[in-house]
């Protein structure tokens, strides 16, 4: 039955039902059916219709009208749970509360209807502050969101310009993601950033393309002068050993082929490998063969070898140097029959050569030694430094004699102290002079 339309019986076969029954009345604290069926309900400012109830009796009528003020109270009660319980307050809450507001203001029910509506009121006070909060918490979030989206396009843009190629896409691609874990912005702010942002990754993604394509290009120089040098390492390889001296020659040219290797860039990996196997076999193969023949004449120095230690000894018996003079003249035979002997196994040509250098090292410094002993210029400057301290010994003698028989005892120690000290120099200078003497 719609509010305000009449309700009526429904048909029966019996009699009528008694007139006083049908006109009792019935009355709420907020409302009332009249005998006539016409329904009130009691507001702050009076009585106000509301339907007619034809379809029972009035006691019927007026609960029927209560349980609607009872949805009517649910429906609030249900809004004001959620709005405290799950911090609702949205555009949603406030059309809810719009909407009751007038379903309870134009409501045919019977109940405290005005405690409704001041319900009502303080939801919407409610309501308004979650709103004020939801709204406040969203803008810190905003604020975060867009300070944290600068820090990740400000890192974008310092990284743009970085020549550490893996590090940096790694990082970069790192920030993508941080990107889309951050809340949205309004669209222009948003989108200002993310331009600025992929402008960045963009700048360092041509500059590492270009990077390696010049890389590539470099390579693939590096390549062809290796692939020269491979061929050039293989055909030295190949060429025939006519004399001792070739092997030397060649091995000269491995060393620059080495060389020129080194300095001639790297080619793409897989070539560089292919490529350096090939140059080392070359080489190996070349150097295998050279030792082969060294170990093979290695074995006929070794009777040279014997005849150098034996002219080792010999040497050696010239030390210390006593007759400069014969040491030199016994050691330039020594140095003759050396040459005249020949070269020694590899593997000892280091230690005895080195043997006689240390002889022929004795010797020299023993002629330095001479010929510093027998310097005329040293020798007169020796002879100076004596006189000049004989000189200044003369003097403070004088002048020690004088004090005393003046009686000035700190002259006469001043002139001892002087003496003293140019007596031991002079004793030195005569030590020096008699080096050039003996």
């Amino acid at each position: 039955m719609s509010d305000g339309e009449q309700a009526t019986t429904p048909a029966t076969t019996g009699a009528a039902e008694p007139a006083s029954a049908a006109s009792t009345a019935a009355e709420g604290p907020w409302g009332r059916v009249a005998a006539d069926g016409t329904v009130y309900v009691r507001t702050a400012e009076g009585e106000r219709e509301i339907g007619n109830w034809a379809a029972g009796t009035p006691a019927e009528g007026l609960a029927f009208y209560q349980t609607r003020y009872d949805g009517l109270k649910t429906k609030v009660e249900l809004l004001e749970r959620r709005l405290r319980g799950d911090g609702g307050g949205g555009k949603d809450s406030a059309a809810t509360i719009t909407e009751l507001r007038g379903a309870v203001t134009d409501a045919h029910a019977i109940g405290d209807l005005a405690a409704l509506l001041t319900r009502l009121d303080k939801l919407d006070e409610l309501a308004e502050q979650r709103r004020s909060a939801r709204k406040e918490a969203r803008a810190k979030e905003l604020a975060a969101a867009a300070e944290r989206k600068e820090a990740i396009v400000s890192e974008a843009e310092s990284l743009a310009e970085s020549a550490q190629w893996k590090s940096t896409g790694e990082r970069l691609r790192a920030l993508v993601d941080e990107w889309k874990a951050v809340p949205r912005l309004d669209r222009k702010a948003d989108d200002e950033l993310w331009n600025r942002f992929a402008a960045a990754r963009s700048a360092f993604a041509k500059r590492r393309k270009a990077h390696f394509a010049e890389l590539d290009a470099e390579r693939d120089v590096a390549r062809t002068r290796k692939e020269e040098l491979v061929e050039q390492a293989e055909e030295l390889a190949g060429q025939p050993i006519t004399q001792p001296s070739d092997w030397a020659e060649i091995a000269q040219g491995f060393r620059d082929l080495m060389a020129r290797w080194k300095k001639a860039g790297h080619a793409q990996r897989e070539v560089e490998d292919k490529l350096w196997v090939r140059f080392k076999a070359a080489q190996d193969g070349f150097f295998a063969a050279r030792n082969a023949d060294l170990d093979k004449r290695d074995a006929g120095f070794k009777e040279n070898l014997a005849k150098k230690q034996e002219l080792v000894v010999e040497a050696q018996t010239l030390l210390p140097v006593t007759d400069l003079k014969a040491a030199k003249a016994a050691l330039r035979t020594v140095q003759e029959r050396w040459e005249e002997i020949g070269p020694v196994p590899r593997d000892a040509k280091g230690r005895v050569e080195g043997q006689l250098r240390d002889v022929e090292r004795a010797v020299a410094d023993a002629e330095q030694a001479e010929w510093q002993r027998t310097n005329p210029e040293a020798r007169a400057r020796a002879e100076a430094t004596v006189r000049q301290l004989e000189v200044s010994i003369e003097k403070f003698e004088s002048e020690l004699a004088k004090a005393k028989a003046s009686g000035n005892s700190r002259k006469a120690a001043d002139a001892e102290a002087a003496i003293s000290a140019r007596r031991e120099w002079l004793e030195q200078a005569q030590s020096a002079l008699a080096e050039f003497t003996r």
